[in-house]
């Protein structure tokens, strides 16, 4: 059974971009324009996950949100908001409003869809998959292990459990601490130098085959998979 994702974004072309890369990506997806279509088509049908602009005519992107939290039909219903704004004041907004991941424009569709797969992953495990792909890389769940370009990459049990973690949320920034406490554990006495000794060699192993690099470094922040260094997909631009 494919998942079914309702999309709700004013914007047309962005909207047929959208369903079209979905659809392609093995989604059934249903359309609409403003929050009052998308709350009679919930209604109708309960999608499985909804992509919800954040800014609307009529009713913004956050209001319809708190309206679905507040209902126990939709209260649990996955939500990610696109919008424009990318201030961390915004996303905090978004997500403290109830949405379950943010996405700011312009954006990968292909993460874009990473982050759909990841969220159903979390939320819906009937929809777990046995694979994580990014770009030409691949994480194989059941095999426990990792492809780039097909060429297979060895990896310590911490290395895999440190990519999986940015496989299941590319283009998100996670802090030391963070990964510290995902992939290490909290109960583990692990200095956050660890991190970036464990980042050096993830790095190192998955560009020995002179791939572009996906492992972002952000000053002061922490680390993020994504295509900061890779060649760009095509982005949505909206």
């Amino acid at each position: 059974m494919k998942p079914h994702v309702l999309i709700v974004e004013d914007e047309a072309p962005l909207q047929q971009l959208l369903v079209y890369n979905l659809e392609r990506a093995g989604f059934t997806v249903d359309q609409a324009y403003d929050g009052e279509e998308a709350q009679t088509l919930i209604a109708e049908r309960l999608p499985d996950l909804v992509i919800l602009d954040w800014m609307l005519p009529w009713m913004s992107g956050l209001e319809l949100c708190r309206q679905l939290r507040r209902r126990p039909a939709t209260a649990n219903l996955p939500i990610i908001i696109l919008t424009a704004r990318g201030e961390e004041a915004d996303r905090l907004q978004g997500l403290n409003t109830g949405a379950d991941d943010f996405v700011t424009k312009p954006f990968s569709l292909e993460e874009l869809i990473a982050r759909v797969r990841a969220v159903l992953r979390r939320v819906r495990p009937a929809f777990a998959e046995e694979s994580l792909r990014f770009a030409d890389l691949v994480m194989d769940l059941a095999a426990h292990r990792v492809f780039r370009g097909g060429r297979e990459i060895h990896l310590s049990p911490t290395e895999f459990r440190l990519l999986r973690q940015f496989l299941e949320s590319p283009g998100r920034v996670f802090s030391r601490s963070q990964l510290l406490d995902n992939v290490w554990g909290r109960d583990q006495e692990v200095e956050l130098r660890t991190v970036d000794a464990t980042i050096r060699r993830l790095r190192r192993a998955l560009n020995a085959g002179g791939g572009a690099d996906l492992l972002r470094t952000v000053r002061a922040a922490g680390y993020a998979l994504d295509h900061a260094t890779a060649t760009p997909d095509r982005l949505a631009e909206a």
